[in-house]
């Protein structure tokens, strides 16, 4: 139950911030699984135009890593999310913090685009 002095907008924030790790979380595994079928969309043209297809599934592990981010994603939004609520319910402050999850996401993103990156210049 929450504290009678619980100012409501402090739990409508708190659940935006959560509905924007869903959303972040659902992005990750849509990109991940059109990453996976990417190679076999690739392997397909190759077979129709005849051409030798030397790809080695890299977009497959990929795609399936991608998609494993977006669930530990979620689920991680889902535990913080229900402790942020419990701290709220008790009138415990909520003090303000970077968000681990969000600033090793950032990291990791930023290292998949950078190799990403590399990939695509030295395959081309």
């Amino acid at each position: 139950m929450p504290p009678a002095d619980a100012d409501p907008r402090d739990y409508f924030a708190a659940e935006r911030t959560f509905l924007a790790w869903i959303r972040t979380g659902l992005a990750l595994m849509g990109f991940g699984f059109v990453v996976a079928r990417f190679g076999l969309f690739l392997r397909e043209i190759a077979a129709a135009t005849g051409e030798q297809m030397t790809a080695t599934g890299f977009s497959k592990w990929f795609g399936i890593s991608l998609i494993g981010l977006g669930v530990l994603v979620t689920g991680t939004s889902a535990v913080s999310h229900v402790l942020t609520i419990r701290r709220l319910n008790r009138g415990q402050p909520f003090v303000g913090r970077p968000t681990w999850v969000g600033v090793l996401l950032a990291g990791l993103l930023a290292v998949i685009g950078v190799v990403m990156t590399w990939f695509l210049f030295t395959a081309a």
